[in-house]
């Protein structure tokens, strides 16, 4: 039998659950198939133990679950002993320069922490950005001073208007460097969401990440870049990254993180569980 961290070079059996086999949650996105959330679930039920719940809510679109999809949630995670992982909206700015923008921001954030209250979680994923295509690498020290401070004022909102547990919302690792933002994750208590896709995509030293920020890693992120873009299937992650991770989480066993292998479709998904495999 392999041990955990170990890579067989066979290939792999294809009928082979993962579920439940490793020493963390394995998950992985609520679009592998194309369809609504709920038949995603139910695809996905028998074949990993978190699945992390992608919402969006705009004018044009939005997949925000009715009530009778949230019962139906907990129904298949009651049966299945699955959690959800909810990553809060990608169009909110709790970094923006105005404050408007930040409290409607907060207030998209709050319904869906209301939305799924009910659900078993493991954790909110949050983004600390400053707005539509701002490039924060390009700050100033002073823009940076600003941008933290607005981070620190939409957070005192946000833990104001939920219940919720501070260590349950996991700010993600994104296109800068999450040096920037980690004062205001240690001040407020937050958690963690440590992408690995991101720092291997962005060119980010993965080992430092590690070192220094699983400790307190809820969640990661796993996914593999194909033509300059990301969130592609583990087969295209380099080995070499993927060892490393796996290497750092035999030493660093914590049965309630997260591992969501953060691809959209049902080929990615079924080449990543083929990756994985070998580390069963």
């Amino acid at each position: 039998m392999l041990t955990f961290g170990s890579v067989d070079n066979h290939k792999p059996m294809t009928t082979m659950t993962l579920k439940q086999r490793f020493p963390f949650r394995f998950g992985t996105s609520s679009y592998i198939i194309p369809a609504d959330i709920i038949p995603n679930v139910e695809y996905l039920k028998d074949k990993v133990d978190d699945i992390e719940l992608v919402l969006f809510e705009s004018d044009e679109f939005s997949n925000l679950p009715s009530q009778a999809d949230i019962q139906r949630l907990k129904e298949l995670a009651n049966e299945w002993s699955l959690t959800y992982s909810v990553h809060l909206p990608l169009d909110v700015y709790l970094g923006h320069p105005d404050r408007a923008e930040r409290e409607r921001s907060v207030g998209k954030c709050l319904r869906i922490i209301e939305l799924t209250r009910d659900l078993p979680k493991s954790a909110y994923v949050m983004h600390f950005e400053a707005g539509t295509g701002v490039d924060i690498n390009g700050f100033s020290m002073d823009e940076q001073q600003r941008f933290t401070d607005a981070l620190r004022d939409s957070l005192a909102m946000l833990l104001n208007g939920t219940d919720e547990p501070a260590s349950s919302f996991c700010a993600e690792n994104l296109n800068y460097p999450f040096e920037l933002v980690w004062p205001v994750v240690e001040e407020f208590g937050l958690s963690v969401t440590l992408d690995v896709g991101h720092l291997e995509y962005y060119g980010f030293p993965t080992a430092d990440y590690l070192k220094r920020y699983l400790p307190k890693a809820k969640v990661l992120h796993v996914h593999g870049t194909v033509d300059g873009k990301d969130h592609n299937s583990l087969s295209h992650l380099k080995p070499e990254a993927l060892e490393l991770l796996m290497s750092e989480l035999a030493h660093q066993p914590l049965a309630s993180r997260v591992f969501t292998m953060e691809i959209f479709s049902e080929a990615d998904f079924e080449s990543s569980c083929g990756v994985m495999e070998r580390f069963v």
